[in-house]
Formats: structure tokens, C-alpha cells, sequence
């Protein structure tokens, strides 16, 4: 018995609650540092705050991957765990931004490095379930299209996300300026607000359009019995297998990781100090100016290359199946990540902000390809009964070049670059170039 081949539609509903939960982490990456910033923190402090980030994915992933694989409600399986996230991340959202409400018992910048911790943890618990839910879903032959779709859907929320302080300024005439009662300027304040709505909504579309199989209707499928055959019949999984299951990790996981660590290293740079970089390279604006209305526009219009980056990776991520069926997933990942690179370090030569635009658009490429093709590769390498933890290890290698990044990247950005931002723009670049040398070396068990 096989699973049931699904219609686009049908995969596209399965990940529509991708869309809400990209547009709330796009409005964190293009905003956090700025309100950080605008709450009193300096350009190398930047990182250290933003190690909340990994280091949630670190201890949440593995842990919710291990109970969504272990766990059956009424509800389902994947189901309650992206629910709760996304409640819990849009309390983060709401609350971030209005950090000062709560200055009367410690200081907002703390406030806001909290909502932080509390949105990170839970993009992670509703994320992680999401990406195993195409595993679980779909057959073999469906997977990149599924991650492809996954990967449109994170592009479209995005891009909504990091355009919609500039949106409804432009358009909607609400300030970019802060007040008198507030160091953050409204326009942030509405867009986390309404992020909020939409990553609720659009986790209620998924959950009341996708069917999960039971885990009787997954014993009943032929991958699942040829992977029980192979390894024999396992013992009742327990929390401590993560360790277990992470030393007996698959050849082609362990080639991925390196990949991984380059990748996100050089992610998390960009997220980090674009908006410094920018501010000080483009508009000309000294390290310490954060209240300018010059700083207010160049974080705004992070945003809008952020939203372009995204955009080409929602476009991108329809072309993936076909590039990848005619050169291999391998090919089309490095050609992807040595575009990325190229992008990066060219924003070190632009002469204005509008010509950051042709390097966000190769940065697009790459992204596009960081969110499908390694966990394509990955899902016809581990077995299904174990499609969760394993994606959830694997998480590993994302958030782990992020914390070496975090803590790194805020005194090299003071005691190397003299606080010049956009030397760790350039090293993301290279960062990507590396991932794109080491991706050629990975085995791919099914490559097309």
C-alpha cells in the first residue's frame, strides 16, 4: 500500500500556515535589530542578543520533533503543535514592538529581547511539525515539490511581512517616526499586530483543510514496512533517543550539516546587520545614529529588499523541481548558493540603495534553494518512522552557525571591521560560497 498522490491544491493547503509563520519571522528579521537598536542597543551587541534565536531552535526542535512522531490526539499529530506555536508567536509579535509598556519593571530593551526568546521558541515549535508533515503526506517522488511549495508559500508571507512597515507608511500615511511616547514608530507597532492575525489564520487554514494518517495508516504503507525490515523492529521510542538517533545519523545527513553550518552562518549575518550596514554604508549615518529620521527610512527600506529576496524565492522555488530533475539537486543547490554569494558581497559595491535591489535578487536564489533542496535531500535518507526527530536533529546545523555567528560576529564587527557593518555583509557572501563548494560533495540516496 502506497500513499495517495496529492493535487497541487492539496499540498498547498497542507502548507498554507507556512505563509503566517514566514510573514511573522520576516517582520522579525527586518525589524528586530532595528528595535533593539531604537531601545538602546549598540551595533556589536546586536548578535549576542539575537543568540536567543538558534539556541531555541536548539532545545525546542529536537524536543517537539520527538513528541509530534511519538504523539497522537484527536486533533492529529503535527497539528496541535503548530497551533500552540503560533498563539504563543503572536503574543511575541504583539508585544515586542510595545516593549515599554512593561518599562515600569525592567528596562525595554530586556522586554523586547524577551518577545524575542518567546517568538523564536515558538516559530520553532509550529515550523518543525510543518516540514515533517510533508514526509508524513507525501511519497518520495513528491517531496521537492512539496519543500518547492513550503518554500513559495515562506517567500509570499515574506515578502507581505518585510513590506508592510513600508507599505503602510507610504501608502496608508502612518509614521515612521517614533513619538513621544514611544521609542518604536507605529507603523512597526501596526505590522507586528496584524503579522499576528495572518500567522493565526493561515496555521487554521492548514489545520482545518490537511487530513494527517493515523498511525495505523502509516504502518500500512510500503516505505514505512521496507524501513522496518531494514533496521528490525524498534523498541518504544524515548525523549533520550535524540541522542542515540543523532550518533546513528545517515552519510548523507552528516555531508548536509556542513552545508548547513555555511549556509546559516552567513543567513544569520545578513538578518543581523543589514539594517547597520545599510544605515551606515549607503545613507552615510555614524555607528551611533539610531533616532535620525535618515535611520528610520534605511531600516525601512531593509524591509523592502528583504521583501525582494523573498520575492524571487517564491518565484524560484516553482523552477526547483524542474532545474533539479534536469542537473540534480546537488548542482541546482551550489549554482543556487554561489548566486546568494555573489549578492552579498556585491552590496559591499552598490552606490545606492536601489542597486541593493540586483543583490537581493541573487540572494533570492539562494534562499529559495536553502529552504527546499537539502530537506529534499535529507527526506529520502531517513526512515519515516523517524521523519520528525531526524528533522529536528537536523535543525542542529542550522542553529548551531547561527550561536558560533552570535557570538563572534558582534566583537569581530568591533575589533575588525572598526563597527563597519558591512564587512560581515561580505562575509556572509563567502560563507555561501563555501556552502556551495562543500554541497558537491554530499550523496544524494534519490536525486532525480
Amino acid at each position: 500500500m502506497e500513499k495517495r498522490k496529492l493535487g497541487f491544491w492539496e499540498i498547498w493547503n497542507m502548507s498554507f500556515g507556512f505563509l503566517g509563520i514566514q510573514m511573522g519571522f520576516a517582520l522579525q528579521n527586518a525589524n528586530a535589530s532595528r528595535i533593539l537598536q531604537l531601545f538602546g542597543a549598540d551595533v556589536h551587541e546586536l548578535s549576542w542578543f539575537w543568540i536567543i534565536a538558534p539556541l531555541m531552535g536548539l532545545i525546542v526542535q529536537p524536543i517537539i520533533g520527538h513528541y509530534s512522531d511519538n504523539t497522537w490526539s484527536k486533533f492529529g499529530r503535527r497539528k496541535p503543535y503548530f497551533l500552540a506555536g503560533a498563539i504563543l508567536a503572536s503574543v511575541g509579535l504583539i508585544l515586542m514592538p510595545q516593549a515599554e509598556i512593561f518599562i515600569a519593571f525592567m528596562p525595554a530593551l530586556w522586554v523586547g529581547a524577551g518577545m524575542l526568546m518567546i517568538m523564536d521558541a515558538s516559530f520553532n515549535i509550529a515550523m518543525e511539525p510543518f516540514r515533517a508533515l510533508v514526509g508524513d503526506n507525501l511519497r518520495a517522488d513528491q517531496h521537492t515539490l512539496g519543500f518547492s511549495v513550503q518554500t513559495a508559500l515562506i517567500g509570499i508571507g515574506a515578502v507581505v511581512g518585510s513590506w508592510l512597515p513600508y507599505v503602510l507608511t507610504n501608502w496608508f500615511g502612518i509614521s515612521n517616526q517614533p513619538s513621544e511616547t514611544s521609542a518604536v514608530p507605529l507603523n512597526l507597532i501596526y505590522s507586528f499586530i496584524i503579522g499576528a492575525l495572518i500567522l493565526v489564520a493561515s496555521i487554521l487554514v492548514t489545520i482545518f483543510t490537511t487530513k494527517e494518517y493515523s498511525p495505523e495508516e502509516l504502518e500500512q504503507f510500503r516505505d514505512e514496512k521496507e524501513h522496518k525490515e531494514a533496521i528490525g523492529e524498534t523498541k518504544e521510542a524515548k525523549l533520550s533517543d535524540v541522542f542515540s538517533d543523532f550518533a546513528k545519523m545517515p552519510e548523507t545527513m552528516r555531508q548536509l550539516s556542513w552545508v548547513q553550518f555555511f549556509s546559516w552562518f552567513g543567513l544569520f549575518g545578513m538578518w543581523v546587520f543589514t539594517t547597520p550596514a545599510i544605515a551606515q554604508h549607503i545613507y552615510g549615518l555614524s555607528v551611533g545614529d539610531t533616532k535620525s529620521p535618515e535611520f528610520q527610512s534605511a531600516g525601512d527600506w531593509v524591509g523592502i529588499i528583504f521583501g525582494v529576496y523573498n520575492a524571487v524565492s517564491a518565484v524560484v522555488a516553482f523552477a526547483l523541481p524542474y532545474i533539479a530533475k534536469q542537473i540534480g539537486r546537488r548542482k541546482t543547490h551550489a549554482l543556487s548558493l554561489v548566486l546568494g554569494g555573489i549578492g552579498l558581497i556585491s552590496m559591499y559595491f552598490m552606490p545606492n540603495k536601489e542597486a541593493l535591489i540586483f543583490s537581493m535578487v541573487l540572494v533570492g536564489f539562494a534562499w529559495a534553494s536553502i529552504l527546499a533542496m537539502p530537506y529534499a535531500i535529507l527526506a529520502g535518507s531517513i526512515q519515516p518512522k523517524k521523519m520528525g526527530v531526524y528533522m529536528g536533529i537536523f535543525n542542529f546545523f542550522i542553529v548551531i552557525p547561527q550561536i558560533i555567528n552570535a557570538l563572534i560576529g558582534g566583537p569581530l564587527v568591533k575589533y575588525v571591521y572598526n563597527d563597519h557593518a558591512i564587512y560581515a555583509i561580505v562575509m556572509s557572501g563567502v560563507s555561501f560560497l563555501l556552502a556551495a563548494l562543500l554541497v558537491l560533495k554530499v550523496k544524494d540516496q534519490k536525486d532525480i
